[in-house]
C-alpha cells in the first residue's frame, strides 16, 4: 500500500525542517503546510530566525511575530484547514514563561537590561532551550494538527538541538533541567516529533545533509523523515537532438545564430540534468531515507499558486511512499 497525505502528517505532531543555508527549508516548509491543509488538516509554521520569506509567499506583507496570525484560511467557521504561523525568539520565550510564573513586573525589565545575554553566556544553550520549550508547550497543547518548525540551517541546527542534552549534563537541578528534559522527551518520541531534512541535488549540499542526518540520529537522538531533494530540475526528453533538423521536420525557421543557442541550452540542460541524476543517487546510497523531490520552480519569487504547486508534488512524493513509512537509518 502507498501512503496517503493525511497518514504521513498524522505519524507526528511536530516536523522540524532543518537543512543547508539556501536549500529552501521555508519553501519545504510553506509546501508541507499546503499539502496539509488542503488534506483538511489545521498547520501552524513556527520560525526561529525570522528573517524567511514566509509572509511573503503567502501575499502577507507584515513579518512575522510573537503573536499567531493566519497565512491561509482553511475556509471554515472552527479554523480547520488553516494555516497559521508565528516565530519565536528567545527573549520573548523568556517574557512569556516570567509571566506566566508570577513575574509580569520583572519580566520586561529582565529582557530590556540584556539579562538573557548573561545568562546565555554562563550557561550555553539556554536561548535555545528557551525557543524548544515554547515549542514544547504548543505540541503538548495541540495547537495545531501539525506543527511545522522551520530550523536553523544546518550547521546551527545540530546545536540548536542538541542544547536540551548539553543542558542535562550541566544542570542537575530546577527548572532549566526539568525543561531540558521534557524537550529531549519530545525530541526521542517519533510519534511526536521527527527531523524532516532538506537538500539541492548539488554535491555539496548532498555532503552536509548526509553529515547532519548521522549527527542528529547519533547525537540527539532524532528521528528522521524522508529527505526531500529540492529544485530538481524536470527531465526533458530530446535534448540530444539537432536544432537544424529539428526545426527542418517541424517545418519552422530558426534565425541566424538560433541553432547554436538551442544547442548551447539543450547541453545546458542534459548536464544538469545528469549532475542532478548523480547527486541524487549517491544521496540515496549514502542516506538510506526514502526520498520527496520537489521540481525546480523557473521564477523569482514564490507565491501561493508556487506554493500550491510545490505542494502539489509534495503529496505525489507522499503517495509514493511505502505503507507503513520506513523512516530512520
Amino acid at each position: 500500500m502507498s501512503m496517503d497525505v493525511v497518514g504521513f502528517c498524522s505519524q507526528t505532531r511536530l516536523l522540524i525542517v532543518a537543512g543547508k543555508g539556501g536549500v529552501g527549508k521555508t519553501t519545504v516548509s510553506a509546501a508541507l503546510a499546503r499539502m496539509a491543509a488542503r488534506a483538511g488538516l489545521t498547520t501552524l509554521i513556527v520560525e526561529v530566525e525570522g528573517k524567511s520569506g514566509l509572509s511573503a509567499a503567502f501575499g502577507r506583507r507584515e513579518a512575522l511575530t510573537y503573536d499567531e496570525v493566519v497565512l491561509a484560511p482553511g475556509g471554515t467557521p472552527d479554523g480547520a484547514a488553516d494555516v497559521r504561523a508565528r516565530t519565536l525568539t528567545p527573549d520573548d520565550a523568556l517574557l512569556e514563561y516570567l509571566e506566566d510564573h508570577g513575574m509580569r513586573r520583572i519580566s520586561k525589565r529582565l529582557a530590556n537590561s540584556g539579562a538573557l545575554d548573561v545568562v546565555s553566556t554562563a550557561v550555553p544553550g539556554i536561548k535555545d532551550i528557551l525557543v524548544l520549550g515554547k515549542v514544547k508547550s504548543l505540541e503538548r497543547g495541540n495547537a495545531a494538527d501539525l506543527i511545522i518548525l522551520d530550523a536553523p540551517a544546518a550547521g546551527h541546527a545540530v546545536t540548536f538541538l542538541m542544547s536540551a542534552r548539553g543542558l542535562l549534563d550541566a544542570v542537575t537541578v530546577g527548572p532549566i533541567r526539568a525543561q531540558a528534559s521534557d524537550v529531549m522527551e519530545l525530541l526521542s518520541d517519533r510519534t511526536r516529533c521527527q527531523v524532516m531534512l532538506v537538500t539541492l541535488p548539488e554535491e555539496t549540499p548532498v555532503n552536509e545533509v548526509v553529515e547532519t542526518a548521522y549527527k542528529l540520529e547519533d547525537r540527539v537522538g532524532v528521528s528522521l523523515a524522508p529527505v526531500v531533494v529540492n529544485g530538481v530540475y524536470p527531465v526533458l526528453d530530446g535534448l540530444d537532438a539537432d536544432p537544424a533538423s529539428a526545426a527542418e521536420a517541424a517545418g519552422v525557421s530558426l534565425g541566424n545564430g538560433d541553432a547554436e543557442a538551442l544547442r548551447r541550452a539543450a547541453d545546458f540542460r542534459l548536464r544538469r540534468q545528469q549532475l542532478q541524476a548523480e547527486q541524487i543517487a549517491r544521496l540515496a546510497e549514502a542516506l538510506p531515507l526514502p526520498q520527496i523531490q520537489l521540481p525546480f520552480l523557473f521564477t523569482t519569487e514564490l507565491h501561493i499558486p508556487e506554493v500550491d504547486q510545490l505542494a502539489e508534488a509534495m503529496a505525489e512524493g507522499v503517495r509514493a511512499l511505502p505503507e507503513p513509512q520506513l523512516t530512520g537509518s
